[in-house]
């Protein structure tokens, strides 16, 4: 058994994908606009971008939480101003954990928490 995809689950589709893809700088290896399925590369697994219909009350419930993903950035200071500076919004600075190391949460277009490792 290996990881395929983490789920993020989206309403606006293609400023998720422009995200994910240019902001984030992910290399996209699929997508179907007509299913709303996208994949973006995370050397192995990948972000599987899943589209929902607005109208669906279910699956709205999926959008805009935290989603427990943590991407390793090799200077999370500089991958922070870097992404700032693209208008990536940040619940607070990076911090420096009980446990040694330091992290940032950040959000997508749909208000996905995200989280950088540094």
């Amino acid at each position: 058994m290996e990881l395929y995809a983490i789920r993020i689950f989206v309403l606006q589709w293609d400023e998720a994908c422009r995200f994910y893809g240019e902001t984030l700088g992910l290399k996209e290896r699929f997508r179907n606009d007509e299913i709303g399925w996208a994949e973006f590369d995370l050397d192995g697994p990948c972000i599987g971008l899943e589209r929902v219909d607005p109208d669906d009350s279910e699956g709205n419930a999926l959008v805009g939480r935290f989603v427990g993903l943590s991407l390793r950035v090799e200077d999370l200071a500089k991958s922070y101003r870097d992404l700032v500076a693209q208008g990536v919004r940040f619940t607070a600075p990076p911090e420096t954990q009980p446990w040694g190391g330091s992290l940032a949460h950040f959000e997508d277009p749909d208000g996905n928490v995200l989280t950088l490792l540094g």
